[in-house]
């Protein structure tokens, strides 16, 4: 994807990135995901692990595990937000959302400094691939909400995902959350 975030790229606020990411037996197996205003690097693959780039310096990156008594940080869209994400949120305790556009969300899972994301929205299968690989070879897990198995690629004449659910912490039961 030359350019996600084509309205933060509108709004000059820097959350837009380019995505690269190779696809083989569905699954993404290498993952670049450039943020050009930042000078920010996020890649991954299963030989190199995940790491982040900030202005040449090069450091591993990893999924946070949900701390007790702390309230869950949920990442979502700036532009896009509707009564399914709003009726997950209501079955958390307590939570924090932080706003960012692009797949920068999906980074900020891989680096830790959010625990989920649920997206219960329209993408399109270039705006995640190359960032779900970090997420999963950092730690995490970017999951089909409709079957909770990874999310694949090229499987369908559409290229549109379904909803999926971005989790840092693996160990959690979050299905329970929607199914409840």
């Amino acid at each position: 994807d030359p350019l996600d975030g084509t309205k933060e790229f509108i709004n000059k606020n820097g959350e837009f990135t380019v995505n690269i990411a190779l696809v083989q037996a569905h699954r993404p197996v290498l993952g670049v995901v450039h943020v050009p205003v930042k000078d920010i690097t996020y890649s991954a693959s299963p030989e190199t692990g995940a790491s982040k780039s900030l202005e040449g310096d090069v450091a591993p990156i990893h999924c946070k595990k949900l701390a007790e008594n702390e309230p869950v940080r949920v990442v979502g869209s700036r532009s896009h937000r509707g009564s399914s994400l709003d009726a997950f949120l209501d079955r958390l305790s307590a939570f924090e959302i932080l706003a960012m556009g692009s797949s920068l969300k999906l980074c900020l899972v891989a680096e830790g400094r959010a625990d989920i994301y649920p997206r219960l929205g329209p993408t399109s299968e270039w705006d995640t691939a190359a960032a779900q690989c970090v997420v999963e070879q950092a730690g995490g897990e970017v999951y089909n909400v409709e079957t909770w198995r990874p999310l694949e690629y090229n499987r369908k004449e559409s290229i549109l995902n379904p909803h999926f659910f971005v989790a840092g912490d693996t160990n959690t039961d979050w299905k329970a959350y929607f199914t409840s």
